[in-house]
């Protein structure tokens, strides 16, 4: 039958519980979200940091300051850039949000279907065959004062954990005005879009247009423009990746199966566009490829701002609001963490379940998972004191982890759909485009994938290139050898796939 706007949705013929419709209407929800909670065996959770008060507005918001694609084309363009040039960073920039658009389209659906915190492990669990359930703070300093010596690992360290406590103490007091919040920095988010836009198109001399899309580089030394371009993929792909982050807050949105499919692809439509002019702007103000590749900031977009503009002021006040807007964009990361974290904890997949899915009754807050995620993070960041390499290695897993997980869950559904088995009944379908969609989505999220774990520039045999090895590969096998013992010894015994909660048509 069909939902509003068109949307299917399913037949409608589980009984629902009056007492599982109080919870959910109590604490914001409708009718839909209740019978959706009673399929998946879920309970709404009644304390009030998960009280559905998030609209389509301000989950658009979370996500489109989660995602923070104008600025990561600004400030994790230095890959792409290096390999494959302004050309190479524009075309493939264009063909990853494209896919992207696809990706999401799948994972929106899904969302769909199953709108829960648990996001991409709960729908392998329900979609998989039966025999698989189971820093630039320093940056704008280095280039008012390029000789000085202030990028030491421990004071990029001490400003990553100022970050995170005011990230973790914004979560822990004000939490319950984060949808308030997320609207009004939204509205930043495009003010920062149009002060960036400005400037780069009123100062400064900018590139032909033949250069700025057909000029390619290989930086790198592959001695290929295709494999370097390839290898460059590493920045588009951070400029995209992170719409999925909507589904983790599933059980706060009121109407979810409808509101969240809509946040998650309006959100990536409209961050993709501001992405690309911001990106095509950008690379229209790089006259000298070279020496803004060569600036002892790593931050081009400085180098970027300073040359066109001739002011340091200039460039630290840019780049003091692109850090401002990333600081929200950590609070936001961090409320996806902790839903994630709760979520599986329900499901008991961690050790220590009880204690870390625990909703503390004064503060309504799953403080314990907010202190494993902090703790994490922390913890992490304390490698930072002894080496920078370890701690790039752990974040340049993030790409393939998130990958490898979007991957799964879409390969899942598209499997389900090649066996003709039935899937849920849901309010927002790709219809006859599922398919193609879903193929399209994974043939690029493969491509995507093992380009993930190249280094920026072949290592040739050299034995003292250790540090510039692309880590990722090593810690991603490690961790999966680790989780699948862990699985096998204990977790296999104790862990409730999420799909034999969900209760069947």
């Amino acid at each position: 039958m069909e939902g509003k706007d068109g949307f299917r949705v399913g037949k409608g013929d589980i009984e629902l519980r009056s007492d599982t419709l109080a919870d959910v209407q109590a604490h914001g929800g409708t009718t839909f979200d209740a019978r959706e909670m009673q399929r998946m065996g879920k309970k709404q959770d009644t304390s009030r940091q998960l009280k559905r008060n998030f609209e389509l507005f301000s989950i658009i918001g979370f996500i489109s300051i989660l995602q923070a694609t104008w600025e990561s084309t600004l400030l994790a363009s230095y890959i792409g850039l290096e390999n494959g040039g302004t050309a190479g960073v524009i075309w493939m920039s264009v063909l990853t949000w494209l896919c992207f658009i696809a990706m999401i389209a799948s994972m929106a659906e899904m969302a769909s279907m199953a709108p829960t915190a648990g996001g991409q492990y709960h729908w392998v669990s329900e979609f998989a065959p039966p025999t698989w359930e189971k820093p630039l703070i320093h940056r704008m300093v280095l280039l008012v004062y390029p000789d000085a010596s202030v990028a030491s690992n421990w004071q990029t360290t001490l400003l990553l954990f100022a970050f995170l406590l005011v990230a973790f103490l914004f979560k822990l007091y004000a939490a319950d005005f984060l949808p308030l919040a997320e609207g009004g920095i939204l509205i930043l988010h495009v003010v920062g879009f149009f002060a960036f836009l400005i400037t780069m198109w009123a100062l400064g001399d900018h590139a032909p247009a033949s250069e700025v899309f057909l000029e390619f580089n290989d930086g790198g030394g592959w001695g290929s423009i295709g494999l370097s371009a390839l290898i460059g993929l590493g920045s588009p792909l951070w400029f995209f990746i992170g719409p999925d982050a909507g589904a983790h807050m599933s059980e706060e949105p009121k109407d979810a199966s409808f509101t969240l499919p809509r946040a998650m692809i309006w959100s990536l439509i409209a961050n993709g566009i501001l992405g690309l002019i911001t990106l095509v702007t950008f690379c229209f103000c790089i006259n000298d490829l070279d020496s803004v590749l060569d600036t002892p900031t790593w931050q081009p977009d400085l180098a970027v701002i300073y040359n066109i503009s001739g002011s340091y002021a200039a460039a630290c006040v840019l780049g003091s609001l692109l850090t401002f807007l990333q600081l929200f964009g950590m609070i936001s990361n961090i409320a996806t963490a902790l839903r994630q974290c709760w979520s599986f904890a329900r499901d008991r997949g961690f050790r220590y379940s009880d204690w870390i899915k625990h909703v503390d009754p004064k503060r309504q807050l799953p403080l314990n998972s907010l202190y494993v995620c902090a703790g994490a993070s922390f913890v992490f960041a304390c490698i930072n004191f002894g080496t920078d390499v370890a701690l790039d290695a752990i974040l340049s897993v993030s790409n393939a982890a998130l990958i490898f997980s979007y991957f799964t869950s879409v390969g899942c559904i598209r499997l389900k759909r090649l066996r003709g088995e039935p899937l849920v009944g849901c309010r927002w379908s790709l219809g006859k485009w599922s398919g193609p969609l879903n193929d399209l989505s994974l043939a690029f999220l493969a491509l995507s994938f093992v380009f993930s774990f190249f280094p920026s520039a072949p290592l040739r045999g050299d034995p003292t290139a250790a540090a510039d090895m692309n880590w990722a590969i090593v810690l991603f096998g490690a961790t999966c050898i680790l989780s699948g013992l862990y699985y096998w010894v204990r977790g296999r015994h104790v862990y409730v796939p999420p799909v034999r909660l969900v209760k069947n048509d």
